[in-house]
């Protein structure tokens, strides 16, 4: 292997997928360095971590070490980088305001715009790395005619991650390699397996790395009280869409729109919370078909395989990550960092504060956040 191949700087965050990356791009005869980044001090909060620890987060300790074994049994270099302050500004406060002011926020992309795709660069720059890789499970190319990276699912559709990467700007995609999209889950740890590697049968990760026990609420609490702002948030009543009380809760933030369970109300029929008012204070419920909706409008959109539409245009429109894309067409409002989105039949529970991704087949046009 020539040094004057060019060096990829590999996030490798232990588990199997990062790990055969960084396998894989050394078979091929790459120069390869590893990177892992620490996000979070598992440490703090201990009030919330379950008894028995917090498996199944990503970028735990237990990560950290089993990167540096991969590392070691491929024989490249490894470093810990530390992104725990931007992590904390960037992510994790983002999170805790938009749960307070009603939304429903996904740190997993909000970490992959900040900072696995835009710090982390900085230091590939740092390090003498010419591109990036990842373990996501999505596929890149150059479309020659609009000179355009342009992304596609990843070729297992049960593992495709495109929904949070929908963010990623042409600067960003021009410097990443997703070695792994072609292949399925299954092929990926048969080839750990091949290489040695101990990761092979290691579980996904499941939960958000730092809410240790899955209980957001409790982790809003602990957070504030630990920055010392006042932790009690004000009762409020729980309503019907026509405004009558039905009961009490203790902040609207243990609450989401679809949620059912949990809210400790009496009725006749399953209630669904269909929204939620900070600023009043009040959980509004409904019935099932009170979540339907028709349209929904986006904010801050980024185009990602194509440029910004001028006209209508035919797609399909993910509003959750396991969400099966709706057919749709996307309306134009004159600013393009905003899109109204027309279902042809209504969904769900649209949640404000999630994502919609919009597709033409495997095609990922790009998306914008739900106002």
């Amino acid at each position: 292997m020539s040094s004057a191949e060019p060096l990829i700087a590999v996030a490798m965050s232990g588990g199997v997928d990062s790990s055969v990356v960084a396998g894989l791009l050394q078979q091929q005869g790459c120069r390869v360095i590893g990177l892992t980044m620490q996000l979070w001090n598992q440490r703090r909060l201990p009030e919330l971590i379950p008894e028995g620890g917090s498996a199944g987060r990503c970028c735990s300790l237990d990560d950290v070490y089993d990167a540096r074994a991969v590392a070691s049994i491929l024989g490249i270099p490894s470093y810990v980088v530390n992104f725990e302050e931007r992590f904390e500004r960037e992510v994790v406060k983002p999170f805790i305001d938009d749960y307070l002011a009603g939304r429903t926020p996904i740190p997993c992309t909000a970490c992959n715009n900040f900072i696995k795709f835009d710090q982390f660069l900085e230091i590939a720059d740092g390090v003498g790395a010419e591109k990036i890789a990842t373990g996501h499970y999505a596929r890149l190319s150059f479309h020659e005619s609009s000179g355009r990276y342009q992304m596609r699912t990843g070729a297992d559709c049960h593992k495709d991650q495109t929904y949070f990467l929908f963010g990623l700007t042409q600067e960003q995609l021009a410097r990443t390699m997703f070695p792994i999209g072609d292949l399925s889950k299954p092929q990926v740890r048969e080839l750990a397996r091949e290489l040695g590697l101990p990761v092979a049968e290691k579980n996904d990760s499941q939960e958000i790395c730092f809410v240790p026990n899955g209980d957001y609420a409790a982790f809003i609490e602990a957070y504030l009280r630990e920055q010392s702002i006042n932790s009690r948030t004000p009762a409020g009543e729980i309503v019907d869409t026509n405004g009558n009380r039905l009961g009490e809760h203790t902040g609207t933030h243990h609450f989401t729109v679809g949620q059912r369970r949990g809210l400790r109300i009496a009725a006749g029929e399953p209630l669904y919370v269909v929204a939620t008012e900070p600023a009043t204070q009040r959980v509004i419920v409904g019935r099932n078909q009170e979540l339907l909706r028709s349209s929904l409008v986006a904010r801050d959109v980024n185009w990602l395989s194509i440029g910004p539409i001028r006209d209508s245009r035919e797609a399909q429109v993910k509003i959750r990550n396991k969400h099966v894309p709706a057919q749709a067409m996307l309306a134009p409002t004159g600013d393009d960092s905003r899109i109204e989105v027309r279902f042809d039949e209504p969904q769900r529970a649209i949640t404000p504060g999630q994502a919609a991704v919009f597709y033409e087949g495997d095609l990922v046009l790009g998306g914008g956040w739900i106002d």
